[in-house]
């Protein structure tokens, strides 16, 4: 085995840093909104907390976790998740299949309209009428529909599609399936990388969003999480009702800590089918 080059050696080297730097960076707003949200609030007010907790308090936990808002809130957050990935799945493979063959007529002009709405689409003011006109507003659908299918993500599905070997959907074939077996019994479980990545970016984005709520959604009983976080991160409410601001600071790191920790708890488990997924789908045809 033949022993590396200084030059080798110090790349190695400078990469190692760089790297090290680049995950304390990322690691340090996690860590320290964690420890503010178990300190004591005056010190999280006056800015006394930069990386370990100071004076330990698990008040901010132990007044959000009895606020009834919180777990209405985060019910909503968990149905509009589930609901829109799974949908999402359904239709995005649903469409890059047929995309993906060329037996399909029409399929260039097909990819080509779905092309443009990467670069044009029908703004706020449109959609927002459009889905007052179905009757949609203040209803999950308002949520999940609009965004159901993401064409970046029917991109990297058919791709993906693209490279699976044609002998295995042949024999499928051959074998008596018709093209939605094919698609359910073959593709699908073929797929999976493809899939808990596409599934990881809309559960994610999902999670995350408060702006679509934030228009459709009257009713305070159908907000998801964010919109509570939002209301308590920047116009400062005390998520109770309440006069007392005493523990305000520390409470808005605690939302974020429960906010995050689904994300945080379920990325784990799908990183190797994040990797896969999102190189071949993103690299190949």
């Amino acid at each position: 085995m033949k022993r590396k080059s200084f030059g080798f050696k110090l790349f190695d080297i400078v990469n190692t840093l760089i790297m090290v730097v680049v995950i304390m960076i990322m690691l340090y707003p996690m860590v320290f909104v964690f420890a503010a949200s178990i300190s004591d609030n005056a010190m999280v007010a006056s800015g006394q907390v930069l990386l370990w907790p100071k004076g330990i308090n698990f008040g901010a936990y132990e007044k959000i976790i009895v606020d009834e808002n919180l777990w209405i809130s985060y019910w909503n957050t968990i149905r509009y998740t589930v609901v829109q990935t799974v949908l999402t799945l359904i239709a995005t493979s649903a469409m890059a299949y047929p995309l993906a063959k060329r037996w399909l007529i029409g399929r260039k002009w097909i990819l080509i309209l779905a092309a443009f709405t990467l670069v044009f689409n029908g703004g706020l003011i449109p959609t927002f009428l459009l889905v007052k006109q179905l009757n949609m507003l203040d209803t999950i659908w308002a949520i999940v529909l609009p965004s159901l299918i993401s064409t970046w993500h029917l991109f990297i599905m058919r791709t993906f599609f693209e490279g699976l070997p044609e002998e295995i959907e042949d024999a499928a074939i051959m074998d008596g399936c018709g093209s939605m077996q094919v698609l359910l019994r073959v593709v699908v479980p073929l797929s999976l990388p493809v899939m808990m990545t596409i599934g990881l970016f809309t559960a994610v984005n999902q999670w995350n969003a408060f702006f679509d709520a934030l228009l459709y959604l009257n009713s305070g009983k159908m907000h998801p999480l964010q919109i509570m976080l939002r209301s308590v991160l920047i116009a400062g409410n005390n998520p109770q009702g309440e006069g007392d601001q005493s523990y305000i600071e520390s409470l808005k790191y605690a939302l974020i800590v429960i906010a995050t920790l689904p994300i945080l708890c379920v990325y784990p488990f799908i990183q190797k089918y994040f990797v896969q997924g999102s190189m071949i789908g993103g690299v190949k045809g």
